[in-house]
């Protein structure tokens, strides 16, 4: 076996029979990951949630909200 393969970190991603337990190298790596993840978000990150939020609301329901919006349309011109 190669010495770099002996070398590398030994992952463990599920513990069958025996009880599970983080090395500290698992949650520096963890922890870095994160740090990545946050310094992603930006300034319109709560706006692009909100935005996907409302697509994932609206999408599926896409003829209710056709229907529900000519409905407000057409009694807007009503009663004007």
């Amino acid at each position: 076996m190669p010495a770099d393969v002996v070398a590398a970190p030994r992952w463990t991603t599920a513990s069958i029979a025996d009880a599970s337990a983080t090395a500290p190298m698992e949650l520096r790596e963890l922890g870095a990951h994160i740090n990545r993840c946050n310094g992603c978000r930006g300034r319109w990150f709560a706006l692009r949630c909100a935005a996907d939020a409302v697509h994932d609301f609206v999408a599926p329901r896409f003829v209710t909200t056709l229907c529900v919006a000519s409905a407000v349309i057409g009694l807007t011109a009503l009663a004007l």
